[in-house]
């Protein structure tokens, strides 16, 4: 009997600095109230802690605007521009940037590059706050495609240059093929991978130890975007692939009769959270 633990599951880098941030303020501002404009990271064990000590979470433009006092920390997703302009000008508001630095870099090649009036093709779903927040530093249109059939009904102009770049979380195998399709269109298109590095990483372990494993055990919050890939990513190498938030979601059950046990985890997953899992399937051996 055999437990497969990921060594890339759990915090990533953005996810670990935007949180210890939070911490930091914390402790720094004794007394004012510290805010996240939407929540630090995808983690809803996280963000309960946080509350718990006193964070608020605010949710949208119109809380932020009547913020007069206090400190507001910019979630690791990122933000658009206007956020920013809003916050600058309350002048009783501390702003904090908790922005993944991976983000950031897509933030300032998505400004610079409509600068130059070069059309912005991003990969990634569209309804995530990183490519909400990744929309807001872009002057003028661009396009967000997730499917091979989006893909194939994009139309390019063939007098402006095009720029791809990718929301950091997606999966690296389908960035690739919707790359593939888009370059038929033009040989002239600059694509930025744009996926970092810790989520190639994970994806591509997740996937080995799910071809090893009879049983398959992926952990993270239900809304976490990058969860959801290590989920689909794993099913496609084991049928037997179970998506939990925390322990309490498992049925350990139905791991009784399998000999191998493959457990990752998303980039928002608290290293507890892990433990806690791997230890609980360990006693079942």
């Amino acid at each position: 009997m055999k437990v497969i633990r990921a060594k890339t599951a759990g915090f990533c880098f953005g996810v670990k600095r935007a949180v210890d941030i939070v911490y930091e303020q914390l402790d720094k501002h004794k007394g004012k109230t510290i805010y996240t404009f939407g929540s630090i990271i995808h983690n809803e064990e996280v963000v309960k802690d946080l509350t718990k000590k006193g964070v608020i979470v605010v949710r949208t433009e119109e809380e932020l605007s009547k913020i007069t006092d206090g400190v507001v920390i910019i979630r690791s997703h990122g933000v658009k521009r206007e956020i920013y302009e809003l916050l600058e000008k309350a002048k009783g508001v501390i702003l904090v940037d908790a922005t993944c630095p991976d983000v950031r870099r897509i933030h300032r090649i998505v400004e610079q590059e409509s600068e130059k009036e070069t059309a912005i093709i991003i990969i990634g779903d569209i309804i995530h706050p990183e490519v909400q927040g990744i929309l807001g530093w872009i002057k003028g249109q661009a396009m967000v495609i997730k499917t091979p059939e989006e893909a194939r009904k994009v139309k390019l102009s063939e007098d402006k240059p095009v720029v791809i770049v990718a929301q950091t979380t997606f999966n690296y195998k389908k960035f690739k093929e919707l790359v593939e399709i888009l370059l038929e269109k033009r040989y002239d298109i600059s694509v930025l991978n744009t996926i970092c590095n810790a989520t190639r990483k994970r994806q591509e372990e997740a996937f080995q130890i799910a071809e090893q494993s009879e049983a398959m055990i992926v952990i993270g919050d239900k809304h976490s975007s990058n969860t959801q890939k290590l989920f689909e990513i794993c099913q496609q190498a084991c049928k037997a692939t179970y998506y939990i938030q925390t322990l309490a979601d498992l049925d350990l059950n139905q791991l009784g009769s399998v000999e191998t046990v493959g457990i990752t985890a998303g980039a928002s997953t608290p290293n507890n959270i892990i433990e806690e899992v791997q230890n609980n399937v360990r006693v079942i051996f």
